[in-house]
């Protein structure tokens, strides 16, 4: 048998996938994973739940909205992403609730940065900011 082939139970996929069954049944009735086969008891998933299940896992961590992940998939039912990077956040709305990082470099300097709008990684806000700050110390260390 192919492991494409293979058939889940509903807890066998909330293990692969690190979610809990609510979430899993929340996922089908938005319409963001397919129904499983059979019903009831015998109900089981396939490798094409398992890779959807795993696609909305990774777009939560990178920030998107469950909104926004239906666009997306939505998008790739009709053959428009294909294999696209993730793509942007959509623009943000009133109201909009979001955790900045502000570092202040020296007077008059300040960085401020979303990280997940801004698609970095922690470490990799720590480089930013710190090559930031060795810029600005050597630009003003140089006499115009």
């Amino acid at each position: 048998m192919k492991s494409g082939n293979k058939k889940f139970t509903i807890d066998e996929i909330c293990a692969l996938v690190e979610m809990n069954k609510r979430t899993v049944r929340y996922y089908i009735q938005k319409g963001l994973v397919d129904r499983p086969e059979g019903i009831g008891k015998g109900a089981f998933y396939s490798h094409s739940h398992l890779e959807q299940l795993l696609a909305i896992r990774k777009w939560k961590a990178a920030g998107l909205s469950l909104e926004r992940i239906q666009d997306i998939l939505a998008g790739e039912k009709q053959g428009e992403t294909g294999d696209r990077p993730l793509p942007p956040p959509l623009p943000r709305k009133q109201g909009t609730v979001e955790v900045w990082s502000h570092m202040h470099v020296c007077d008059g300097i300040e960085l401020h940065i979303e990280p997940k709008r801004a698609g970095l990684k922690p470490e990799q806000v720590r480089t930013l900011f710190k090559e930031v700050m060795n810029l600005a110390q050597k630009i003003r260390e140089e006499d115009p």
